[in-house]
Parts: structure tokens; C-alpha cells; sequence
């Protein structure tokens, strides 16, 4: 296997257990959220109160699903060009 393969394979494989991570997120989402939502229904089902942790809860699952699903892998010339930044910044303040 070459190292480009190897570098794919590990990135690939690093994808895949955030993937899993964010389905296992939301699996515990929806069944705990649920299980609130019947214990509000059944005593009383006044002031919706399971919304507080729906809401906050949800926005942490948001930002999840972006690093999961929305930002695309970093790319070699991205390394490359925040290394030559980096260079440059180093060299003006030497």
C-alpha cells in the first residue's frame, strides 16, 4: 500500500467513526428527548419543558452534524498554504 493509500485509508476510517459518533449522537437524542416528552405528557403535560433541553441539545447536535457532514476534508494545499502563512508570520517576527 502506498503512503497516499495509507493517508486515504486513515482518513477514510477517521470519517467513518464520526459518522458513527453522530448516528449514536442522535439515537441518544431521540430516545432521551422522547422519554422526557412522555414523562411531561403524563404528569400534567402543562408548561413544555422538555423544549429546554430539545432546543439546547438540538443546537449541540447542529454543530455536530456541520463537522460531520458539512465541512469538507482538509486538502493538502490547505495544509500547504497555512504552513507558508505560518512561515511568513514566523518571519516577520524574527
Amino acid at each position: 500500500m502506498s503512503a497516499n493509500d495509507e493517508r486515504l485509508r486513515d482518513e477514510a476510517v477517521q470519517q467513518i467513526k464520526r459518522r458513527r459518533e453522530f448516528w449514536q449522537d442522535l439515537v441518544s437524542y431521540v430516545i432521551v428527548n422522547a422519554g422526557l416528552i412522555v414523562v411531561w405528557a403524563i404528569t400534567g403535560a402543562g408548561y413544555f419543558w422538555p423544549g429546554w433541553v430539545l432546543g439546547g441539545w438540538g443546537i449541540g447536535l447542529l454543530f455536530h452534524a456541520w463537522a460531520t457532514f458539512g465541512q469538507k476534508p482538509i486538502q493538502e494545499d490547505e495544509i500547504r498554504r497555512e504552513m507558508d502563512r505560518l512561515r511568513r508570520r514566523e518571519g516577520a517576527s524574527h
